[in-house]
């Protein structure tokens, strides 16, 4: 490879084809976690990578055990190859705005805890109304990024949203205290004021004690375990592991749940439905997110714990 300033020549024409490699790279760290947020292999990003350093005759990445960092070449081609990356998404975002058909395909990203009972109907009605457009689902806890064309729809459960997308809110859902009737059998009536006695099915926190244990009416209540999943923790306070906050819905679709006594609900997040911008007026992308919002409100009172949907 011959060796030349580090800076790159403006005029220089980008090998398009490469520039995806090289964010996946620049973005991940590595070549195997790029391969794998792309869908490739590592041979794949090499041979790419190679190339394109090869095409402008410059090192864009320092290569170690620990993994590639940029160069100063590969500083200065950064900027350049993501507002190319924008430019042709921006294009893709306006050609397809200009579809007026219901057809075609949406790309739809869900949280990992809508999936088990609130959205397969949802998503089987929508079909049944319009067979014509195609959905490809991704279930994920990760905010997928709109502006970078991950996703074209996004559904997503947060206090506030701030990306710069088309966002609604559908509804703020409760939370509460949920356990299985044979636990409550087996040890409510023996625990103390503040909870002696009682296990709780904890969210994950890194705090010993974390506050929304101490703000509970059971402060006192063993944290027995840890974990990450909603549907895990659900599943786990089903069969008796203890007691956890959880959301209304989760356990209106479950005859293993019950409030525990003496307890009520409280506001919890909101469920939101994201867009970009340009993709408003596409009809696929508008009757999906106009069929979600409908399908939402008729579920308010199951999210609010309140009562039956519509």
């Amino acid at each position: 490879m011959r060796h030349r300033d580090q800076h790159l020549d403006s005029h220089q024409a980008f090998d398009w084809s490469k520039l995806p490699f090289f964010l996946g790279v620049a973005r991940a760290g590595s070549l195997r976690m790029a391969a794998e947020a792309l869908g490739t292999t590592h041979a794949t990003f090499d041979r790419n990578l190679k190339g394109l350093e090869e095409a402008y005759g410059v090192r864009l990445f320092d290569r170690s055990k620990a993994g590639l960092t940029l160069t100063p070449a590969g500083e200065a081609l950064l900027p350049l190859a993501e507002a190319a990356e924008m430019s042709v998404i921006a294009a893709r975002r306006r050609l397809e705005g200009l579809d007026m058909e219901a057809t075609g395909h949406v790309r739809l990203s869900l949280p990992t805890g809508l999936t088990t009972n609130v959205i397969p109907g949802i998503l089987a009605r929508f079909e049944r109304t319009y067979p014509d457009i195609e959905l490809s689902v991704t279930t994920t806890n990760k905010f997928e990024d709109i502006t970078r064309a991950e996703t074209d729809v996004s559904l997503r459960i947060a206090f506030q949203v701030d990306d710069d997308v088309v966002g609604r809110k559908l509804l703020t859902y409760n939370s509460g205290i949920f356990a299985s009737p044979d636990y409550l059998e087996r040890f409510f009536a023996d625990a103390g004021p503040k909870g002696e006695g009682l296990q709780w099915v904890g969210w994950g926190d890194t705090a010993v004690l974390p506050q929304w244990v101490k703000d509970s009416p059971f402060p006192r209540a063993r944290i027995r375990y840890k974990l990450r999943s909603p549907t895990l923790i659900t599943r786990m306070v089903e069969e008796g592991a203890g007691m956890s906050y959880l959301p209304c819905w989760m356990a209106h679709y479950s005859d293993r749940l019950v409030r525990v006594p003496g307890t009520g609900v409280s506001p919890d997040r909101s469920i939101w439905i994201l867009l970009h911008s340009d993709l408003r007026k596409t009809t696929r992308v508008r009757l999906l997110v106009d069929h979600l919002a409908e399908e939402f409100r008729k579920l308010r009172p199951i999210f609010e714990g309140s009562g039956r949907p519509e």
